[in-house]
């Protein structure tokens, strides 16, 4: 990370980015300065993509590369009740029985793309003056895009180095000190309030003013600002912005760039550049893995109660080779003919499947949290609309009063297998409780202090005892 995250690049490679809506073509690759390169819209456009080409990450299996969005799972889903290793060993295993080391590879390549695509944004905002009549634009999505990546990062690691503009390769104070996570949500609420000003709902694989709106939201409900979450929540639920829930729940995830999704992080098929490998390394004997992301016993018992037919049959399945285990559905890259799934890809490894960061349906429930307002219950009308939407889909009727409980036990179902869960459950402050009595069950060791990751050895090494490390 010490070079992408403190020294300032002096060249520029642009890759393709691989967006539904916004395709761009390739960039020469010749190394070019970069304020010699930043001279107009077109140009500065070519940054931006370069922030979404971050959050994308390299498909490869290079142990140095920015794997971003592709690794995500291991920590946030894993690390919850929803899903497991196959085979309970390696370095995956340390995130489902709470062990995780500083010098765990995985958390360190997250660590280190959050950081680069902060640096990528950073690079934007620096040479926004290059910009004429898409200036407002650019300065929304690379905002939204570095509170994105910060929000990521202070729910997984606490206080962290705040670094919010492109720093001198001495600024190392700036570069590992870590701040306190007050001001980290205060950049956050500021990026995004900016960006739901300057966007429109123009895309979907790059930020938008409802991607905005909801990220904030997602944000004041972590903060408590309940009466800004629901004024955003309402805002993006008029008919007039043309979001809704599908029908189908399986369209949602196999006919992308649908009126469900709000932002999602675009992939390309076949391209060795633009596809992903996540969804492969949750298949055994197709991945690159032994098996990765299978869905836990607990999981399957809350589908059992809470789940409905069409959620249950798209949420998992079983491992044909070995059927008392189970697959995540959700984002199969080889299809399956028995659920009417088609193949994204005709190699697993380089696959299609678009990343959903933020759908409607987790709009419409933020929507009942907000109402909800951190109490125990709610009877609402409001929140009993909006709570009835999701059930209606399921299959499933609505109670006259929803309880905190309902709620996190509906989103655990609806959002399953979409890196939700473990921070549903901090945000409800029913994390330690319930994670604590998982970790009992399966004979793993959670405590408290497992809520927060450690920060990778290799950049405490860097920092010359700058960077803290966590308990």
């Amino acid at each position: 990370m010490k070079n992408t995250k403190i020294i300032i690049a002096v060249f520029l490679t642009i890759l393709t980015v691989s967006c539904n809506d916004d395709l761009l073509s390739p960039v020469p690759t010749s190394a070019v300065s970069a304020d010699g390169f930043y001279t107009n819209d077109e140009e500065l456009e070519a940054g931006v993509l370069n922030m979404y080409d971050g959050l994308q990450g390299v498909n490869d299996t290079r142990s140095d590369s920015n794997h971003g969005t592709q690794v995500e799972f291991y920590l946030t889903e894993m690390r919850s009740d929803n899903t497991r290793t196959k085979s309970g060993e390696g370095e995956a295993a340390q995130f489902e029985t709470y062990t995780v080391q500083s010098t765990n590879g995985i958390v360190a390549d997250y660590y280190r793309s959050m950081y680069n695509v902060i640096y990528r944004a950073n690079t934007v905002l620096q040479y926004l003056d290059a910009a004429t009549t898409k200036r407002d634009q650019f300065e929304g999505e690379a905002k939204f895009v570095r509170a994105y990546a910060y929000f990521n990062l202070v729910r997984l690691f606490g206080d962290v180095p705040l670094v919010d503009k492109v720093i001198a390769p001495l600024d190392t104070d700036i570069a590992f000190t870590r701040v306190d996570k007050a001001d980290v949500y205060s950049l956050i609420v500021s990026d995004l309030v900016t960006a739901v000003a300057n966007l429109d709902d123009s895309h979907k694989n790059r930020a938008s003013k409802a991607a905005a709106e909801a990220l904030l939201a997602k944000v004041y409900l972590t903060t408590g600002n309940y009466s800004g979450a629901q004024t955003l929540c309402e805002s993006i639920m008029n008919p007039a912005r043309g979001f809704e829930l599908l029908d189908n729940y399986k369209d949602i995830f196999y006919s992308e760039g649908n009126d469900e999704v709000i932002f999602a992080i675009g992939y390309k098929n076949d391209l060795t550049n633009d596809s992903q490998n996540f969804s492969a390394e949750w298949l055994n004997g197709v991945g690159r893995t032994s098996g990765v992301n299978y869905v836990t016993e607990d999981v399957r018992n809350a589908f059992a109660t809470y789940g409905g037919v069409e959620r249950t049959k798209y949420a998992f399945r079983n491992d044909a080779t070995q059927t008392t285990q189970y697959q995540v559905v959700k984002y199969l890259p080889n299809g399956d003919s028995a659920l009417g799934i088609d193949a994204t890809s005709s190699d697993p490894t380089l696959a299609g499947n678009d990343w959903i960061v933020l759908r409607y349906a987790d709009v419409v429930l933020m929507h009942v949290e907000a109402i909800l307002a951190g109490g125990a219950s709610t009877s609402s009308s409001n929140a009993i609309a909006s709570f009835k939407l999701i059930r209606d889909r399921a299959g499933l009727t609505t109670p006259a009063v929803i309880t905190k409980e309902d709620l996190l036990n509906e989103r655990r179902v609806e959002l399953a297998f979409e890196n939700q869960r473990f921070y549903d459950l901090v945000r409800f402050g029913e994390a330690v409780s319930v994670l604590s009595a998982y970790s009992t069950t399966m004979g793993y060791s959670f405590t408290a202090t497992d809520l927060l990751l450690p920060f990778p050895n290799v950049e405490i090494g860097l920092s010359n005892g700058v960077l803290v490390q966590n308990p």
